[in-house]
């Protein structure tokens, strides 16, 4: 199963000037190839008589997917400077194209290498980065009689309550981080003298700012 892993919420866009030539950065999530590759085709269309469009993109738990494109710049100083940002910051899923127009004045290699990583690093700041952490979400079943004792210990705890259900007795859902499962099944054990049932129904990410 997948590890918590760093990525950017949704989309960004920054841009600086160099030396005449605007570097424009667009970020988004991407989750699969075609994701990314559409995003890309999106932002060529937009910005269409644009010098270029270079893009990378680094997607799957273990970085299985990753390409990086110069978009017709000197090879390896534009999509490769771009990859390396994301891989440096540790961030998954997430696909990046930096736009050009050209200025008229040449910046070199070593130019182009800063430029295009510089920009990508505004256009990741402008998107914020989220932290995803694996969650088991919970569910407690008790008797009406556990009720306000129950709520309140879950409320003043660091557990995320999500919502509670008043059936023929009260389903607590409960967000818990995957490593405080069985901590968490203990402690509510424990609080209702054995009077719950606890069961997992399913595990999922959840968000949280960095």
């Amino acid at each position: 199963m997948r590890e918590n892993y760093l990525t950017i919420p949704s989309t960004g866009t920054n841009e600086l000037i160099i030396s005449k030539s605007r570097f424009i950065a667009h970020c988004s999530r991407a989750e699969s190839e075609d994701e990314a590759l559409d995003f890309i085709l999106k932002i060529k269309k937009e910005h269409s008589s644009a010098t270029h469009n270079c893009s990378a993109y680094l997607i799957g738990e273990h970085d299985q997917i990753q390409k990086a494109n110069d978009d017709g710049e000197p090879s390896g100083t534009a999509g490769v400077p771009m990859l390396e940002v994301l891989k440096k910051q540790g961030l998954k899923d997430i696909v990046v194209v930096v736009t050009r127009y050209f200025g008229g004045i040449k910046l070199g290699a070593g130019g182009l290498v800063r430029a295009y990583g510089k920009a990508t690093t505004l256009g990741i700041e402008a998107a914020g980065i989220v932290e995803c952490r694996l969650h088991a979400l919970i569910k407690i079943s008790v008797d009406y009689t556990l009720l306000g004792k129950l709520e309140h210990e879950i409320r003043n705890s660091d557990y995320l309550l999500d919502r509670i259900e008043y059936l023929e007795g009260v389903d607590f859902s409960v967000n818990v981080e995957r490593e405080s499962v069985e901590r968490f099944s203990e402690w509510i054990t424990n609080l209702t003298s054995g009077q719950s049932t606890i069961t997992v129904e399913k595990y999922h990410f959840l968000e949280f700012e960095k």
